[in-house]
């Protein structure tokens, strides 16, 4: 029997904190899987991405144990950790964050961080100090906790080595607009609905592939749009290099005069505006709560969910 949701999150202690200065839901930070989704028919036909000479199907594609790889000259080799998992329970890194590790909306872009820091949040996913504010994600988030508890430490450092050592490029163009196109949640983005049109913004960022059937195909050069609120992005500005009157710190001061990251903190530049958006609201909420989100914690508590939109929309738009 199925068990329902919110018994599987209490069970992995994925629950937001009442504390929080933001409240859920925040559909289009945390798409989820709607009670109606369902997955496309897999007709065995080839799939094809531009420039590639690979072809596979669509049941290819979600095994997890499968990373494909359409441009391998866009990387060095991938190791069998990343290219294959270990079964039956370390799934492949590729598999879900691409085959250079660029990852996308749903999932965290691990280039540009260091092999220490990618080390930190497998022991933070392991030891339940990195969850989710979104129970509903909780499906989601719980491969990579199986995946923590399983792989081995040398398993750990080919991957998280060979992921630093990739090229950190942008593969987000963030665009002020008052209107945006009506979205679903498909897979844990989101995703234009066909001639539906367009409504206005609001106070959200809203991030869809380019071309869906590529994004679907793991592409891992796929490029995204986000939709961001006229004028976030110089705000953001403002509040990232200030600290905005004392609501938090310039990010250099962690993050480097770059925004490129250390080894102690990550890069935050050209990353998914939502994923941004989430690792904020988790800080504050108190669902990442290791050592480094610790230090984290005082500089977000204050912030509003427009601060996290403009801040988001800001670091987003910075090329590495």
């Amino acid at each position: 029997m199925t068990r329902p949701l919110a018994f599987v999150a209490l069970a992995f202690g994925f629950m937001a904190s009442p504390s929080a200065a933001v409240e859920l839901p925040l559909p289009w930070a945390y798409p989820v899987n709607p009670p109606d989704f369902r997955a496309e028919v897999d007709t065995g036909e080839s799939r094809h991405v531009p420039d590639s000479d690979l072809t596979v199907t669509l049941t290819q594609v979600r095994d997890l144990f499968y990373s494909p790889d359409w441009h391998p000259a866009d990387h060095q080799p991938q190791p069998s950790i990343v290219a294959n998992g270990r079964k039956p329970d370390v799934q492949a890194c590729g598999s879900c964050h691409r085959a250079d590790g660029r990852g996308g909306p749903e999932n965290a872009n691990l280039t540009g961080l260091s092999a220490e820091y990618m080390a930190r949040q497998v022991e933070a996913l392991r030891n339940g100090t990195r969850t989710t504010s979104e129970p509903k994600r909780v499906l989601l988030l719980a491969k990579m906790v199986q995946l923590s508890k399983s792989i081995t430490e040398e398993e750990l450092a080919r991957a998280s080595e060979y992921f630093a050592h990739q090229p950190y490029r942008s593969m987000i163009d963030v665009v002020e607009a008052d209107v945006v196109p009506k979205t679903r949640s498909a897979d844990w983005h989101l995703s234009p609905i066909p001639n539906a049109g367009t409504e206005p913004i609001g106070n959200r960022i809203i991030e869809v592939p380019v071309d869906n059937d590529y994004f679907t195909s793991r592409d891992s050069r796929v490029r995204y749009t986000a939709y961001v609120p006229p004028g976030s992005i110089a705000r953001g500005k403002l509040l990232a290099t200030t600290g905005g009157d004392g609501r938090t710190v310039a990010c250099s001061s962690c993050h480097g005069a770059d925004l490129k990251g250390t080894a102690v903190a990550p890069a935050i530049i050209a990353r998914s505006p939502s994923y941004v958006v989430r690792q904020l609201f988790d800080i504050q909420a108190g669902n990442r709560s290791g050592a480094g989100a610790a230090i984290m914690k005082p500089t977000v508590e204050h912030l509003t969910l427009t601060d996290m939109i403009e801040l988001a929309a800001y670091t987003s738009s910075i090329a590495p």
